[in-house]
């Protein structure tokens, strides 16, 4: 074996040298890049390490959880279809399996769970790399500055674009790949590949391609200040689709059968169904249903369609941007009309101290102006209203045709998952890092850490913002649902209940989740120990299910009757004060620590304890 062969083998030298023996051999030369594969890395490297995908700024860390996150679903379903389609004849004891693949529509709602998590994933990815397609001030400062081209800018970020979008498709859908024939064991191995490849790439390429597409036309046709205007309300409607999408699979999927035999209209302009056209029509060739046929002719349409005008498109809007970035965005007013007399209501009674209304204005002025804070908005308000509308939503076959029915208990368990996932996604906004700006104002005035009057009056101040936001969000959810709720739901008692619960649930709910806050919105520093996040999903999934239930049971308890409504208030306002008065010691803990200077490690201090 050669050593040269050896050393590809083992990544390293076959034996140690001597230091003399390593200097005798010069100086390492780095490899000589050329301006446009630097450009491309620099961009590739930005998807991962601006502050909303890496506020830590450790993109390394962030890539490698993003990958595995987003290529372990579909990995782990492939494993769990070995037994279902390798049966072991009697067992478990008292079943009736027989060896043989499952019926026909259960492997077709296989294919269907590949189609739609690639949709899925690459567009919740693109949504979230949303601001990074595009150029930004950073980018204006500094590339400009240098002796680069602007072609060769732009093909260098197109380039970029394209590796990443291949990338993410090439991670969620390979070890699914490697795995599925073996586990199905498909009568024709080659049409199986052609189709799953075919069906599951072109279902994630479309779903980025459609969204790039419609920035592209909207920042062509609008412009940059319209965009911005509508830019958040877009990316809440798509990660609210696409996550609907994910969630309501279950739910929808045993209907697939009866919409695609009927060869209902409907299916014809649903997305995921075109590939899972071209999946099975790939499959089973003309042997198979002829709605395939006409699924799969619709989806390279709109894939060819969709990808030219992505193509089409992005320059301009590419050339826009930077026009717009030039220009500035010039002078506007942010006065409101409506927020001016809210305001001195605010101020004449829950924000009533000077230190307390400084930081609930505060909060106002920033909470919706830095983009990593509005994209955690987003997401979790996403997340929240996808999973209301599966809670809610119900499939029925009525005369062999679907219909959509509400459920009673489903309105009840949405009111707490609203109240949980809008405080949840301000807590994730209000302690996050990296952007430290206005902390100097109130280190200055109050010290670091304040005094525990000082410091209590800063966060009441946050908590007291939650709570008013969360509130409004989770009542105009149940005005909103009123139409739509059975009759059972529209009687007073049942009335109070619902009010009564929701208001409990967002008090204690912002008690329980700013308990350790200790720190003023939007000024937190970078902790020294990186995050768990299979520990911060695994919290999300035990706490979810509890306020997603508590409703269903407390509501159906308290609306009984009167005595049992003002049991339910005093309950919920003596759990308020033993969480208040926790939250107390909490803060004054903190700020009974020495005082530490900018830079200065808290190490020696606190033994790299936690409290």
């Amino acid at each position: 074996m050669s050593d040269n062969f050896q050393r590809l083998l083992t990544m390293s030298d076959s034996q140690p040298l001597a230091l003399n023996a390593q200097a005798a051999l010069g100086v390492v030369r780095q490899p000589q890049r050329s301006q446009f594969s630097l450009l491309v890395r620099h961009f590739l490297e930005r998807f991962f390490n601006h502050e909303t995908a890496s506020p830590d700024g450790d993109a390394k860390t962030r890539l490698v959880q993003i990958a595995f996150a987003a290529g372990l679903p579909g990995f782990v379903v492939a494993i769990y279809l070995w037994p279902v389609y390798h049966p072991i004849p009697g067992w478990p004891p008292g079943s009736h399996a027989t060896v043989g693949p499952p019926a026909y529509w259960i492997q077709v709602n296989h294919h269907f769970f590949y189609v739609v998590y690639s949709f899925v994933v690459m567009g919740i990815v693109t949504v979230f790399e949303w601001d990074m397609f595009f150029p930004d001030l950073l980018d204006l400062w500094v590339l400009k500055t240098l002796p680069i081209g602007e072609g060769r800018a732009f093909l260098a970020r197109v380039a970029a674009i394209a590796i990443f979008v291949a990338g993410f498709l090439f991670d969620i859908n390979l070890f699914a790949t490697l795995v599925l024939p073996s586990a199905i064991d498909p009568p024709n191995l080659l049409r199986f590949l052609a189709g799953h490849l075919l069906a599951v790439v072109g279902s994630g390429l479309f779903a980025a391609s459609f969204i790039l597409a419609m920035q592209g036309v909207i920042l062509s046709v609008l412009g940059e200040r319209l965009f911005r205007k509508i830019s958040l309300l877009m990316q809440g409607l798509f990660i609210t689709a696409l996550l609907l999408l994910m969630f309501l699979f279950p739910v929808f999927s045993w209907v697939i059968p009866t919409l695609l035999k009927s060869g209902n209209g409907s299916t014809l302009f649903f997305p995921p169904f075109w590939f899972l056209g071209i999946y099975q029509y790939l499959l089973e060739g003309h042997a198979g249903l002829p709605i395939y046929s006409r699924l799969a002719t619709m989806g390279s349409s709109a894939m060819l369609i969709v990808g030219v005008l992505a193509v089409v498109t992005y320059p301009l809007a590419y050339l826009r941007r930077v026009r717009q970035l030039v220009e500035g965005p010039g002078a506007r007013t942010t006065r409101s009309w409506f927020r001016r007399p809210l305001d001195r209501l605010l101020n004449f009674t829950v924000v009533r101290a000077p230190i307390r209304r400084a930081v609930f204005h505060f909060i106002s002025q920033t909470v919706l102006r830095v983009p990593r804070y509005r994209i955690y908005l987003v997401l979790y308000g996403g997340v929240g209203l996808s999973l209301v509308v599966t809670a809610i939503l119900r499939f029925a076959l009525i005369d062999g045709s679907v219909r959509i029915v509400v459920s009673a208990d489903g309105i009840r368990s949405a009111l707490g998952i609203v109240a949980f996932w809008v405080i949840a996604g301000m807590r994730m906004a209000f302690v996050s890092s990296g952007n430290r700006q206005g902390n100097w104002a109130f280190r200055i005035v109050h010290g670091r850490p304040p005094a525990l009057h000082s410091a209590l009056e800063q966060l009441s101040s946050a908590r007291i913002w939650v709570l008013l936001s969360a509130c409004a969000i989770t009542l105009g959810t149940w005005i909103a649902l009123r139409p739509i709720s059975p009759p059972e739901l529209l009687s007073w008692p049942a009335t109070v209940s619902q009010v009564l619960v929701a208001v409990g649930m967002c008090l204690l709910l912002t008690d329980l989740l700013f308990l350790n806050v200790t720190t003023i919105a939007f000024t937190g520093e970078p902790t020294r120990d990186q995050p768990n996040l299979a520990f911060t999903v695994l919290k999300y999934y035990t706490a979810f299910p509890i306020v997603a239930v508590f409703p269903i049971a407390s509501e159906q308890w308290v609306e009984k009757g009167l005595g049992h409504m003002l049991m339910a208030a005093l309950i919920g306002f003596v759990v308020h004060l033993l969480l208040r008065h926790r939250h107390h010691d909490i803060v004054r803990q903190h700020c009974n620590l020495p005082e530490l200077e900018d830079g200065e490690e808290d190490f020696p201090m606190k033994l790299g304890l936690r409290y």
